[in-house]
């Protein structure tokens, strides 16, 4: 179907069925309605973020002036900039950081006294129309925060993925439509049709979906292909963290990585585990350390109290944050050492201590207080960590069958695969 009605005039795009409806509705909100908020809801394949962004643009919006796109998370609104649409977190579009610090006469930071977020009192005057994607992930609570604004608010989710962590959020259950019709250019991609069949309750047996698709068992593998799967995959996705921890020691291993060597190598790939909005990951204070980054590491040493520093670029960016303290308990005895919102002191003779070292800290004077970051291993990651990711070559270790939300479980796992899936049981 070719539309071009009631929007701004340019060249005819097909569209499906369903999003020809989703677009008209779009638009007699836009622009006639007085309501704050749509809901768009779209399965896996029915082309939602093509839909937003051809409405958007129809309707004489810019995005990343009159329209502003924001995600969950960096990483997801990292999809979206590699797409080439500007875009950002939610956060980062509506809270401002406030920092109580203490500077010496040489205006060094020599104290972090607390960070807290404060909502803005309000947003630039031409912003016209925000758009949420991977909304499923927002909870209830920063939505509040989002529609005080009184901005109008396309949000856009797949109903079929698994909630947020911690949170609760009820706005994809009042969807005004959902996407269900596979657009033309997905209804032969195998991974696809395997997210459709989870999610309509079919089982996935054994063999070969298309090209690019596999599902088999754990016994099966050789260990050659074993080595092949966990070394050439973008990303693992497993349920559970015992999984985890194997499969990351594996990986390691299958590497050439000695057991010895439990702090982190040059290079390695590592997954932040806790959220620290004081430390931006580029120049502009787009995006931050928090829960679920995922990068590599480089310049990685240790130092006293079971702390290590080292230095971070997440995946998504081409900027190195530099000398992050970080918690090497993780590493080196399984656990952490350092509770949440923990300093690390930098001392004047260049070591890092933690701020309980009472001795250390009357024997130098300290230069910076800094909070301990955590990060683990990441060639294997859970399911919640990589929602709102997406990867080439995914590896899937099925262990859906443990969690009561299982189809949830395994439809998300699939769906963040873009080339090459593998599912293994």
């Amino acid at each position: 179907m070719c539309y071009n009605g009631g929007m701004k005039s340019a060249p005819s795009v097909t569209l499906t069925a369903d999003q020809a409806e989703a677009a008209e509705l779009i638009v007699e909100w836009y622009t006639h309605l007085n309501t704050q908020i749509f809901v768009l809801c779209g399965y896996a394949g029915t082309g939602k973020t093509f839909l937003v962004d051809y409405v958007v643009r129809q309707l004489g919006l810019t995005a990343g002036e009159s329209a502003a796109f924001v995600a969950p998370t960096g990483k997801a609104a990292s999809v979206l900039i590699r797409s080439g649409t500007p875009a950002g977190t939610v956060h980062g579009l509506i809270y401002t950081r406030e920092e109580d610090i203490e500077v010496n006469e040489d205006g060094e930071v020599i104290s972090e006294r607390f960070l807290r977020f404060v909502r803005k009192e309000s947003l630039p005057k031409d912003l016209k129309l925000i758009v949420v994607d991977e909304a499923s992930m927002v909870s209830d609570e920063l939505l509040r925060d989002l529609f005080s604004y009184g901005i109008k608010c396309l949000l856009c989710g797949d109903p079929a993925q698994l909630p947020p962590v911690g949170g609760t959020n009820s706005i994809l259950s009042m969807p005004v439509i959902t996407l269900k019709e596979i657009v033309r250019q997905e209804l032969d991609n195998p991974i696809v049709k395997m997210a459709e069949l989870v999610r309509g309750g079919g089982v996935l047996h054994q063999g070969v979906y298309g090209k690019n698709a596999v599902v088999t068992y754990e016994r099966l593998l050789s260990p050659e292909a074993r080595k092949r799967l966990l070394l050439g995959a973008d990303i693992v996705i497993v349920g559970t963290n015992r999984t985890r921890s194997r499969l990351n020691r594996e990986v390691r291993m299958l590497k050439g990585i000695s057991p010895e060597n439990k702090l982190p190598v040059e290079g390695e790939k590592l997954i932040c585990t806790l959220n620290d909005w004081s430390k931006p990951l580029d120049e502009e204070g787009n995006f931050h350390l928090v829960n679920g980054i995922i990068g590599t590491c480089s310049n990685v040493r240790e130092q006293e109290d079971g702390l290590g520093q080292l230095d971070f670029r997440a995946d998504f960016l081409s900027d190195t944050v530099y000398d992050l303290p970080f918690d090497a308990g993780i590493f080196t005895e399984g656990q952490y050492f350092h509770t949440y919102g923990a300093k690390a002191c930098l001392l004047a003779n260049g070591k890092l201590v933690h701020e309980d070292n009472a001795a250390m800290l009357r024997q130098f004077r300290v230069k910076r207080e800094d909070t301990v970051c955590r990060f683990e291993f990441a060639y294997a990651v859970t399911c919640h960590k990589a929602q709102g990711s997406e990867y080439d070559f995914v590896v899937v270790f099925d262990e859906s069958r443990r969690f009561s939300d299982g189809r949830e479980w395994l439809y998300t796992a699939i769906t963040r695969a873009k080339k090459r899936l593998v599912i293994v049981r």
